[in-house]
């Protein structure tokens, strides 16, 4: 191995957490691959606060120790990647359950030009799982169910999405600006690697059972689980926002064709009553739309997502001035109705109305009011979001 910053063509990073039982064999696999396949190379162990005596064996095997303050999985690869000296990182867990003898095989796919380099446990991707190496649970349901909206909603080229062997060219790495702490880190890696346009690979590889046999797995099924799904979630405005926004909208414009077209449907008449359900739709999903194009802009402001022509084309469109320009239509042309309303009333000598005729005029010059009042306040977050500032989301947290 070698120390210099200008030899070194990889770093090996383990992030550890009382991992006595197995952080020796990690760093002897890591540092024999290195030096078999003659590499120049490190084998960092990020240390997250261990009292079990994996500091010292991670030592005597060869590794270069760093102490991470803050805890988290996240925070653990966040402070050994910045120590990292080599251009490309291989990461991989301390459980010995993934061979390190398999860095060679990523650094020369890295060096074929690659961002990302993935392993793939699953056998979809080539990959094998050895009996009793991954819950049940984990391989038949969490696994491929992130793993198939990870492709679906990112476009990330994986076959295993939680796969944590994997490698990256470290000047890429610093170009995602990552954040996460915990456990999202590593699909937070690879959701924003896919929205960067980066180039990507994957390698199969074999998932041993974990070595350790005193405590249990530090990752939770349900709770990280759930972090994920909400992460993926908040980094979808599309799915979480604008799909269901235009579904909500088209359902409420269906209510509304019902109710003025006088449709009888399966014997079911409409009326004023499926006028206030279409609009609740509408204003829902018109709202939702609008939160889809406010996160959008918040998050390519601040450096979460990398900017996109398709949405800065959409946002030239949807300048601040149209959006106004729209509010105010919206607003006036729901008052107008309303307007039509009050002249009915007028007409009765502000007596008894037909209620299903003035609702029909009420209830559509309403919404049509808080769409552009709901439109005035979100174009101008929108256009404060906008102002040029050099404010920029912290590289590390």
């Amino acid at each position: 191995m070698s120390g210099g910053a200008n030899t070194v063509e990889v770093s090996v990073v383990i992030p550890c957490l009382n991992e006595a039982e197995t952080i020796e064999v990690c760093v002897r696999k890591a540092r024999g691959a290195i030096e078999g396949a003659g590499l120049s190379g490190e084998v960092l162990v990020a240390d997250n606060g261990s009292s079990d005596g994996s500091i010292a064996l991670a030592e005597a095997a060869g590794a270069r120790v760093v102490h991470i303050r803050d805890r988290g999985y996240g925070n653990a690869l966040m402070g050994g990647i910045a120590a990292a000296q080599g251009t490309y990182v291989v990461m991989g867990d301390a459980d010995d359950s993934y061979d390190f003898n398999e860095v060679p095989r990523f650094v020369n796919k890295l060096r074929e030009g690659y961002d990302l380099v993935m392993g793939c446990r699953r056998p979809a991707g080539g990959g094998t799982i050895m009996p009793g190496a991954m819950p049940f649970l984990h391989r038949w349901l969490g696994n491929p169910l992130f793993t198939f909206l990870a492709r679906l909603w990112f476009g990330v080229p994986t076959n295993d999405v939680y796969c944590g062997l994997r490698g990256f060219r470290r000047d890429h790495y610093l170009r995602l600006n990552q954040a996460c702490t915990g456990m999202e880190f590593a699909t937070e890696m690879l959701i924003k690697s896919s929205l960067a346009k980066a180039t990507m690979a994957e390698i199969p590889i074999t998932l041993h059972r974990d070595g350790r046999r005193s405590r249990t797995p530090h990752l939770k099924t349900f709770s990280d689980g759930w972090r994920t799904l909400r992460f993926f979630m908040l980094f979808s405005p599309r799915w979480l926002y604008l799909v269901p926004g235009l579904l909500l909208i088209a359902l409420g414009g269906v209510g509304y064709g019902l109710v003025y077209s006088s449709t009888t449907l399966m014997g079911a008449r409409f009326g004023a009553q499926s006028l206030l359900v279409a609009s609740l739709a509408v204003l829902m999903g018109y709202q939702a739309i609008l939160f889809s194009f406010m996160s959008a802009t918040f998050a390519v402001k601040f450096g979460l997502f990398p900017d996109d022509e398709r949405f800065a084309r959409f946002k030239r469109a949807a300048s601040l001035e149209r959006g106004l320009l729209l509010s105010a239509a919206l607003f006036c042309f729901g008052m107008m109705l309303i307007a039509i309303a009050v002249k009915y009333w007028y007409d009765v000598e502000f007596g008894f109305l037909d209620y299903e005729r003035t609702m029909r005029f009420v209830i559509p010059g309403i919404t049509l009011a808080a769409l552009g009042f709901q439109s005035f306040l979100s174009f101008c977050f929108v256009g404060i979001l906008g102002i040029p500032t050099r404010a920029r989301a912290p590289s590390d947290s």
